[in-house]
């Protein structure tokens, strides 16, 4: 079986944010899966995806503040900054997570580790709604 479908998600203000349950409530046909596989793939180049801790919103927090130091606003030796000083920053950030990320589906639910979530990193000052493409495969 496969299963494949765009969901778009609310907009979230710039920062890491924990999406598992909005992304589980946009895609019921999950239930169909008793064993599988789902591709999430984030169809924007200045937004990524990542998992990682899913319970203290710290993580997050830290998360961002190290993205922000480490990829700065305002170089002077940056070109594109067409839509602000967030621009470039937002794309560089996006490549060094990545736009998809595959989550194994047991018996109709995401099948991660007790402290795991699925991330929106949000890299942009007003990112707006952001589509996901999901990819479902697996036995019904």
């Amino acid at each position: 079986m496969w299963i494949q479908k765009e969901i778009v998600l609310s907009p979230k203000k710039r920062g890491f944010h924990l999406i598992t349950d909005e992304v589980l409530q946009l895609l019921p046909e999950i239930s169909e899966v008793s064993i599988g596989l789902a591709h999430i793939f984030i169809q924007h180049t200045s937004a990524g995806l990542t998992i990682n801790e899913n319970t203290d919103s710290t993580v997050r927090q830290d998360f961002e503040q190290f993205f922000n130091r480490t990829v700065p606003e305002d170089e002077p030796y940056y070109k594109h900054i067409y839509e602000g000083s967030d621009d470039l920053p937002s794309h560089i950030k996006s490549s060094l997570l990545g736009h998809s990320v595959s989550v194994p589906v047991t018996n109709g639910h995401f099948n991660m580790g007790i402290w795991q979530g699925l991330y929106l990193c949000e890299h942009r000052n007003c990112g707006g709604a952001r589509t996901l493409l999901v990819t479902l495969q697996g036995q019904s």
